[in-house]
């Protein structure tokens, strides 16, 4: 059978396939197909899939994927339907105004970069920190991405879900229970087959040229200090209280690292590369569990990832 074989369904206006090699769409370049994808035109595009559709997802559950920066996708593929939120999902307006701060609405699929730049160009401040992200709202969304002393939730006034019911819901912050790279629903209501698909954002009026220049300096230090010529999924593992997870994994000796194509990067030691795509997912995931291992056993301290690993084992 053809990889990523288009399939024609009425009623649907995106693009949807089987056995898609998601390879494609993690930046780390490994791992096995999905068994469906999904490419939604827009929002409505999207809420009519999931009607049309409900017996597929039921068998194969959704699995949303952004610019799939922090996710692993194992080489057997994952018995699920992949619905890439970018760029379908892309509307970015003004959701409201007062005399201290402006609302923004972004769909799931908005890139963390972009809103941010956005936020600049209207003479907000505070949204700088995302165009440290390497992802979209709906990934930040779901794990509190953050960087640079800031993170997603802090600004979140709203929020809206889909389930599995192909209803939209809004919710607020209080629904859910927000901590350090972690987010989870505090409601049956917005549990685990409920998935973001845009949020509202406040940010206070200020300084747009300072945004952007603030901006400016935090790329370059992301350039300057991580390996984003190669293949990475960003920081690998949550920092321990009071420590950095790259230094217990340097001060352990770990940098270069290697197991089969992937590597401990020799640029900052929380990042593992894949140069040239070369490594298998299983190749990341054991070096991931090596790299827990030694530096728990020195250490004491065991590290947490920071990324999702799913599908066939």
């Amino acid at each position: 059978m053809m990889l990523a074989e288009p399939l024609h369904r009425a009623g649907i206006s995106g693009l949807l396939t089987e056995f898609e090699p998601m390879a494609r769409h993690v930046t780390w370049r490994a791992g096995g197909a999905a068994r469906y994808a999904f490419r939604p035109a827009d929002r409505a595009d999207l809420i009519a899939f999931f009607q049309i559709h409900r017996a597929l997802l039921e068998r194969f559950p959704p699995l949303f994927v952004g610019l799939g920066s922090n996710l692993l996708v194992r080489d057997r593929g994952i018995a699920a339907t992949a619905i890439f939120t970018h760029p379908g999902l892309q509307a970015l307006r003004v959701a409201g105004e007062s005399a201290a701060a402006v609302t923004l609405c972004a769909d799931a699929g908005v890139a963390a970069p972009k809103l941010a730049r956005h936020a600049a160009r209207l003479d907000l401040e505070g949204a700088e920190f995302l165009a440290g992200i390497p992802g979209t709202v709906g990934g930040a969304l779901a794990m509190n991405a953050g960087c640079y002393g800031s993170e997603t939730w802090e600004f979140v006034t709203g929020a809206e879900v889909i389930g599995r019911d192909a209803l939209v819901a809004p919710c607020v912050p209080g629904g859910f229970e927000v901590g350090y790279r972690h987010v989870a629903a505090r409601f049956a209501a917005l549990g685990r087959d409920a998935w973001f698909v845009s949020a509202q954002f406040q940010f206070p009026r200020g300084d747009g040229q300072r945004a952007r220049e603030r901006i400016k300096d935090l790329l370059s230090r992301r350039v300057a200090t991580q390996p984003l010529q190669l293949p990475n999924a960003g920081s690998v593992f949550r920092n321990p209280p009071g420590d950095h997870a790259a230094r217990l994994i340097e001060s352990c000796g770990l940098k270069g690292l290697a197991i089969g194509g992937a590597s401990v990067s020799e640029k900052h030691s929380n990042f593992i590369v894949n140069p040239g795509g070369r490594g298998t997912a299983l190749d990341i995931e054991q070096l991931i569990a090596r790299v827990r291992a030694e530096v728990a056993e020195r250490t004491g301290v065991l590290l947490e990832p920071e990324v999702r690993v799913v599908g066939e084992q």
